[in-house]
């Protein structure tokens, strides 16, 4: 038996930890069954939990555990990121509050202290999954560092560059100044901030003779960026500057001529139209350059007019030996800010100084560091991904990959179309070290280890090499991820068995950064796509439909909605550590408000229920607590529901046996219900809307079975009428439509189902040791029974007309009334005699009495059941003002009702395009409508008479 109440928190525990010892989560070597794969997008080491995890990972487990239930081998690969960039970035603060660097440490060193943070502190969301009810192959984990992974990405590293599609260059990439590495475009966070545009004044070199100075005005936000120029750009169609184009202007403080070009980047409605072109720190302006290199005035300035500013620090750089000045020696090893300052300063003292307005721009910043980003001209190794690209575009062109919802095919292919070489190097420690050794000359050797540079080519220990310092650019090696974790580059039985892997599940943002490189490399490397769909969810946001985020105090934490958090610990969490004070007591207040109580335990199901109900395919999702509250209740329905199964089937005669049962109309109803419930959830998981399996789960589990069902078997269980045979077809129907319904809900609800089903699966006759690996249910179209389920409508009907009537009249619910039944089909009085016990039962009819003449009725309040009429005489009973309230009621619902059908049916493009059947029902229902209201207006000038 159910303990009587339902307790997630210590039933969840216990069912994971037996499942992962028992091994139910890998993969089954069950010969001929089809194989299913999915590839978890591997979290940070450094990470933990957050919500959008929680509902990735809910639908990832929903779906691993649907195909294992189907047979199928079915394969959730573990593992995770070693996030170079986060991870190097925590222990570097953990040393510093030693009074400590990673230089004092050394490389080697720093890196053995790393493996050391890992094996202690680096495995948080590994177990913060398992408590979300993860299935995954945790004996197959696999680590991007690992010695395996390790290998798959020094083979990769080889053999591209081996084809030339490896290189080193020297271009602009994002330039973190305080951690002196580049960064990709995702680790760039860009948000509006509060600055300035400074107006500044190029004098136009002049003929010789001609006095009046002309000058230029080009707007910044950057003004240290002018020691850099290698340009002034403007529009070749604005007239202002046409007679301009090929002339010099002089670049203050700098000594400098520069030519003035011409180039649509320049916008004549920008500013003043006139753009200055600083190539080595400015994206745009690089492209600028790049159309332009080869005009004259801008190839014979040093450099190429490619004019690197910066050192690493984002401080003035001093002159190399044969640049001569190039940099003014007033500002050389001035920090950008501070160069900036004495730069304004001089050109305002020169009288080049037009103007300085507020700005609003957006500000660049490294999500680690939030240092501003420089664009920053650097040596860097690079993927030629173009000849990588095509193919991938191809595989999605042709249907070898398909997007789920098809629209994001559109993101993908915007920047495939427009792909530019990828940076893979990064300026970092920890990291999988570039494959590369270079000689005492600079030469560069390219291999999968020291010992094979020396072999291929003929070196011996006199001759020094050194390995490059950068590590790899780690979306580089999650790049491998759906063939390098399950072995490559060696032929294992699961890279033959699960690659190509079934479908991917991820977020939107890194459609580009992770996605499409994975598409590029698994054609490139396993000839064939790493997988066959790509599911893409959208962002968790609170109920309000904002961001979540530590700023904006409106972080939910997946762990506390499961255990639940009081109140103090909860503000400390989201105040902890927060730059700016009065954010801080302003969320404490907001978090006071919200939750005085703190956040209740609600248990993981519950909060798995909510993820799947809220799974549409929106871009966002609005994630409200009350949602997860009421799905805690749905729990503790079935927890209730099946102790009352329980309790009316242990110890009894469940049908099991050879004596024959017998099926009442509500259980073959049920039944034929459950079978069609069966095909909808099928149907939902296999196209991804979750949000449709659990709302089809919850109608029937909560409406269906619960509510209804339950009922109309009571008076077969408890009624002293009912056969032997009647009472096992109940209680084999009540047992066996349970155990089915905990194994349609079991994916996205395992923790309830598997406590529940271990109770009911011997009492439904079914064998296995855990619903994880027993059958999903499969519809049977067989099973439908359109006779009970019209039955049962009805019956419904009567029950809930009769409810209503002694709601209305404030009629007490157990008090046993007389009906009348007027109108009656021959139907309608064989129902009337075979569901007698459902409705004495549930109704609480005192008599049920056929009129062959309805004018012989005394007054009564009256209940439509279709054309057939439920009368209840009032004499005693009724209140007629109410009674009359009541009948205006329904008159006026039936007539807006009316009102709406005429309207659809006056429609020409609902009666053209909608079904045949579809309109004759319209034209039915408004007839009956009709006939309703002439009933009820009779019954009204009854009542009003009385």
């Amino acid at each position: 038996m159910l303990d009587k109440n339902y307790d997630p928190q210590s039933l969840e525990k216990t069912w994971y930890q037996t499942w992962e010892e028992r091994g139910y989560f890998v993969p089954s070597d069950q010969a001929g069954a089809g194989a299913y794969c999915i590839m978890i997008p591997p979290p940070n080491v450094t990470g933990s939990l957050h919500m959008g995890h929680a509902f990735q990972d809910t639908i990832m487990d929903a779906l691993t555990r649907y195909h294992r239930m189907k047979g199928e081998r079915t394969l959730w690969q573990a593992g995770s990121d070693h996030a170079g960039i986060a991870t190097q970035m925590v222990v570097e603060r953990l040393i510093d509050a030693e009074g400590k660097t990673r230089h004092d440490y050394g490389r080697e060193k720093f890196l053995e202290r790393i493996w050391e943070w890992k094996a202690e502190s680096g495995n948080t969301i590994t177990r913060q999954l398992r408590r979300m009810g993860s299935s995954l192959d945790w004996e197959h984990e696999r680590f991007t560092m690992d010695e395996g992974l390790s290998a798959a990405v020094r083979e990769v590293f080889v053999r591209l560059h081996e084809e030339g599609l490896i290189y080193r260059g020297k271009r602009l990439v994002n330039w973190d100044p305080v951690l002196h590495t580049a960064v990709s475009d995702l680790e760039v966070l860009s948000e509006e901030e509060s600055g300035h545009m400074w107006d500044m004044r190029y004098p136009v070199v002049q003929p010789e003779g001609v006095k009046e100075q002309v000058y230029m005005v080009v707007s910044t936000t950057r003004p240290e960026t002018m020691l850099g120029d290698c340009a002034v750009a403007v529009n070749p169609e604005d007239d202002r500057y046409k007679h301009l184009i090929g002339e010099f202007v002089e670049l203050p403080l700098t000594g400098r001529r520069i030519p003035i070009i011409a180039d649509e980047h320049a916008d004549p409605e920008f500013g003043t139209g006139c753009v200055k072109i600083t190539p080595a720190h400015d994206f745009n302006d690089n492209q600028v350059w790049h159309r332009h290199r080869d005009e004259t005035g801008i190839a014979e300035q040093p450099h190429g007019g490619l004019i690197n500013i910066f050192t690493p620090d984002a401080a003035i750089r001093d002159n190399e030996p044969e640049e001569g000045q190039l940099l003014p020696a007033a500002y050389i090893g001035l920090d950008r800010y501070a160069a900036r300052k004495r730069i304004v300063a001089d050109l305002e003292a020169l009288g080049l100084l037009a103007n300085i307005k507020d700005h609003r721009l957006q500000q660049p910043r490294g999500d680690r560091s939030g240092a501003v980003i420089e664009p920053y001209l650097t040596d860097q190794w690079y993927v030629r991904v173009q000849p990588l690209a095509d193919p991938a575009i191809k595989a999605v062109e042709n249907g070898d990959i398909r997007f789920v919802p098809d629209n994001w095919k559109n993101t993908y292919f915007e920047w495939m179309r427009n792909i530019q070489d990828w940076c893979i190097s990064r300026q970092i420690w920890w990291g999988h070290r570039i494959p590369a050794w270079y000689d005492s000359e600079g030469n560069v050797y390219v291999g999968r280890s020291e010992e094979e540079v020396r072999e291929q080519h003929g070196f011996g220990p006199e001759v020094a090499l050194e390995q490059d310092q950068d590590v790899l650019d780690t979306w580089f090696s999650s790049a491998l991820w759906p063939f390098s974790t399950l072995g490559w580059p060696e032929e294992t039985d699961r890279l033959k068995t699960f690659y190509p892997t079934s479908v991917l599940v991820t977020g939107f943002d890194i459609i580009f950064f992770w996605v499409a490189r994975m598409i590029m490399m698994g054609l490139k490397f396993m000839d064939d796509v790493p997988f066959r769909e790509v599911y893409i969810h959208g962002l968790v946001r609170d109920a309000h439909g904002d961001k979540m985020s530590k700023s904006k105090g409106n972080v939910l934490d997946p762990i506390d909605l499961i255990d639940g958090i009081e109140l103090e610990p909860l503000v400390e969490k989201r105040t902890k550590g927060m730059m700016q004070p009065h954010l801080a007591e302003r969320i404490a207040k907001a978090t006071r408000n919200d939750f005085p109580d703190g956040i209740p335990g609600f248990g993981t199901d519950a909060l798995r229920f909510t993820f799947a109900a809220l799974a549409s395919t929106g871009r966002d999702i609005k994630f409200d607590l009350s949602r997860t509250e009421g799905y805690r209740n749905f729990c503790n329905k079935l927890w209730n529901a099946s102790r009352y199964v329980l309790m009316n089937t242990e110890g009894q005669d469940c049908g099991l046996g050879s004596d024959p049962i017998e099926l009442s109309a509500a259980d073959r109803w049920i039944r034929s219900r459950l079978d069609s419930t069966t095909a909808a959830v099928t149907e939902a998981i296999e196209g991804y809307r979750f949000d449709l399996a659990a709302q089809a789960l919850y109608e029937f589990t909560w409406n269906e079975f619960c509510d209804w069902y339950l009922e109309l078997c009571k008076p077969v269980l408890t009624g002293e009428a009912a056969s032997d045979a009647a009472k096992r077809g109940t209680r084999q129907t009540l047992v066996r439509t349970l155990e089915a319904l905990l194994r349609l809900a079991h994916p996205i609800m395992p923790f309830i189902t598997e406590e529940i089903w271990q109770k009911v699966r011997p009492l439904a006759g079914v064998d296995g040791d855990t619903i994880m690996l027993a059958p999903f249910p499969v519809a049977n179209a067989g099973s439908a029974d359109p006779l009970a389920v019209a039955e049962i409508a009805w019956v419904q009907q009567c029950i809930l007309g009769v409810r209503r009537i002694k709601g209305e009249m404030n009629i007490p619910p157990g008090k046993p009334l007389p009906v009348l039944v007027a109108n009656a089909s021959d139907q309608d009085e064989v129902w009337l005699e075979t569901a007698r016990p459902y409705l004495d039962f549930l109704a609480r009819t005192e008599s049920i009495t056929l009129l062959d003449d309805e004018s012989a009725a005394p007054e009564s309040a009256i209940a439509l059941v279709g054309g057939m009429k439920l009368l209840i005489p009032m004499a005693g009973l009724i209140d007629k003002d109410a009674e009359l309230k009541r009948l205006d009621k329904e008159i006026a619902r039936l007539t807006d009702d009316i009102a709406r059908t005429e309207k659809k049916l006056e429609n020409p493009s609902f009666v053209d395009k909608a079904p045949e059947a579809v309109v004759q029902k319209e034209r039915a229902k408004l007839a009956e409508h009709a006939a309703a209201i002439g009933n009820l207006q009779t019954q009204r000038a009854k009542i009003a008479a009385l």
